[in-house]
């Protein structure tokens, strides 16, 4: 662990893009701490963990569970941390005019109050890293502008509160230095994105961390994609 210089926390780290961030990063040599709800469960996760055995320590966390982030953050306390990257998140089905309310109260629980809980907890371990880097994924579901057929009020009224919760702490956090980066993935080949995804989780994970290692305090606050394309909000 001694010649390991940076350190990334990953939320939803068993599966999908969380699954492929701990892949590229503990293979570059990084320390992952990777998080999901059921480790013991995470067959992929703990495979790969084995994998790297010196980058990978796994954490049971349910971003909804804000308890538990108060926990991991005591067992964390004085690591420093260099990427906190909020990638979980949830998308229920939602038909327009037929809300299922407390499908609704969760998905902000956990698409938007959760990351924002990750962020104001671990805050101090961020800021006493090297590249100080917040990150979202979100998704272009999210964006006013790009939204042409309507639907999926649930999720997308969740990530649209979570973008703005990003472009306020972008501009919050400057003065300690952090820079806070808001980014869409793709349509990606995952169990959330489906099998019709225009990319996979490699092409997707590739792009977005070129995206992270360029993010910096002149260009964060921004919406980009995996590809480095701005996104309108």
């Amino acid at each position: 662990m001694n010649n390991i210089r940076y350190t990334v926390l990953i939320t939803g780290a068993n599966r999908g893009l969380g699954l492929e961030f701990t892949k590229q990063y503990a293979a570059d040599g990084w320390q992952v701490i990777a998080c999901c709800r059921e480790p013991k469960s995470a067959a992929a996760l703990n495979t790969l963990k084995n994998t790297y055995p010196k980058n990978i320590v796994v954490y049971a966390l349910d971003v909804a569970n804000f308890g538990q982030i108060d926990k991991l953050a005591e067992l964390l306390t004085g690591k420093k941390i260099d990427i906190l990257l909020n990638n979980a998140g949830i998308y229920p089905e939602s038909a327009s005019l037929d809300m299922n309310y407390e499908d609704w109260m969760q998905a902000f629980k956990v698409n938007t109050m959760g990351p924002y809980k990750i962020v104001e907890t671990f805050i101090k371990n961020v800021a006493a890293s090297e590249l100080k880097k917040i990150v979202l994924i979100s998704s272009k579901m999210g964006s006013l502008s790009d939204n042409h057929i309507g639907g999926s009020n649930i999720y997308r009224t969740s990530k649209a509160a979570a973008n703005m919760m990003m472009k306020s702490l972008s501009l919050d956090l400057k003065e300690q230095g952090i820079a806070c980066g808001i980014l869409h993935p793709g349509w990606v080949q995952t169990d959330m994105g489906g099998p019709n995804g225009l990319i996979n989780t490699q092409q997707s994970i590739s792009g977005l961390r070129q995206v992270i290692a360029e993010l910096n305090l002149n260009n964060c606050g921004r919406f980009i994609a995996y590809d480095g394309k701005e996104i309108a909000w």
